[in-house]
This record gives structure tokens, sequence and C-alpha cells, in this order.
């Protein structure tokens, strides 16, 4: 069966998942996340991609990001990836990909799920997350908050206490769990503009039924 094009719409945060070739590590200490979010910040200036959340795990990466542009989200991971997997290996002595295919992602519904986004994202691995800068932490410039969580209060301290609970008590499992198969299956997540992928020829933008479709009734 043929690939479907990639779902990626600019305007909308993407949940983004890489992971490495065959569950192989693809960072071996804080060095190389440090590598990684350097390359990961030129690339988002170079592509105009706003950068909302990062979990840099130790055999795999999660991501919250916006396209501003239709093909950027592609080039941004491509630029990213080249630049760090070059580098990794240069370091590590290592030869060939560090990961496991492409990049896979879905495109969040704004609102309550993108602000859940956020949360799955920080709450992934504790000290290796973009968590801080939204719990009273040093702020990275490279990172812009989307709305849902400057609606969580007036004040900074409001913000970040209203986010703090949110990391505390984590998401309902099932949520995680569908953003997660949405991402690995380069589905939509939530309700994106109705009718969106009868237009232009746009890809579905969820699995289709299983089985032929019905008759119309004659």
């Amino acid at each position: 069966m043929a690939r479907l094009p990639r779902l990626a719409l600019p305007g909308l945060a993407h949940y983004v998942i890489q992971r490495g070739h065959n569950g192989q590590a693809v960072f071996v200490d804080a060095i190389d996340r440090d590598a990684y979010r350097a390359a990961m910040s030129a690339a988002a200036a170079a592509e105009s991609v706003q950068l909302h959340a990062w979990a840099l795990l130790d055999g795999e990466v999660q991501l919250l990001a916006t396209p501003d542009k239709p093909g950027a989200l592609s080039r941004f991971m491509q630029a990213l990836n080249r630049r760090y997997v070059n580098a990794f290996n240069r370091r590590h002595g290592h030869s060939g990909t560090l990961w496991d295919g492409r990049f896979r992602a879905a495109v969040v519904e704004p609102g309550p799920l993108r602000l859940q986004a956020l949360v799955l994202v920080d709450a992934a691995d504790a000290g290796h997350t973009s968590a801080a800068q939204r719990l009273g932490g040093p702020r990275d410039a490279t990172l812009a908050d989307p709305p849902e969580y400057w609606a969580l209060g007036n004040t900074p301290f409001d913000r970040e206490a209203a986010y703090r609970t949110l990391l505390t008590d984590g998401l309902p499992a099932a949520t995680g769990t569908a953003l997660r198969r949405a991402a690995l299956g380069g589905w939509a997540a939530g309700q994106v503009e109705p009718g969106l992928d009868a237009r232009d020829g746009l890809r579905p933008l969820r699995p289709r039924r299983p089985g032929r479709p019905r008759r119309a009734a004659g």
C-alpha cells in the first residue's frame, strides 16, 4: 500500500515523535542534549517554526511545534536531524542514521487538547523536558508558550502554579494514548476544521473505517 503524504498544516500545532533506530539511545548525556537543542533552535529560526515544548528522552524525541508555512515542519526536522546526527556520529564514533525512519506527527486541535499536548510533552521525563520554563525556571528564548498556557492565569505566578498542578495531576491515560496514537499514525488529534480533508485533494485527517463504504440508498 502506498504511504500517505504527511499531514502538516501551517498555523496549527503538531505533536511530533521521533524514535531511535531499533530502540537505541539518541542522547548519551547532557552534552548531546545541548547539541540537539542548539540544532533545534537554529532550524526553527531558519524554517519559521514555533517551538512550544520538547522532551529529549534517551531513545526518543517529542516536540510540540507550529509551522508557519507549508512544508516548514519537514524542512525543520530535516535540518535539525542532519546537523544533530552529524555531531552525534562525530562525537561517539558512530555511523549511519540514528532514527527509526521518518518522524511522526499529529496535527493538534487548538484549545484544551493543545494544552494537554503541551502537558504530555513537558511531563514526559523530569529533567529532560522544557517544563522548567513554565514553572519559574530560566526562560528559553526559543520557546513560545501557546495561548492556552497564557490563559491559565493573569500573572506569571498564577500561570506557573496552575501549570504545576496540571503536571502533578497528569493527563488521563486515554488522552495521552490517543495523542500518541494519532502522532504515530500521522492523523489529526481532535477536531481540526471539519471538511478540510475534502479540499484540494488533502489526505484524510483520520483513519477510514474498515470495510467497504456503504452504498447510498437508492
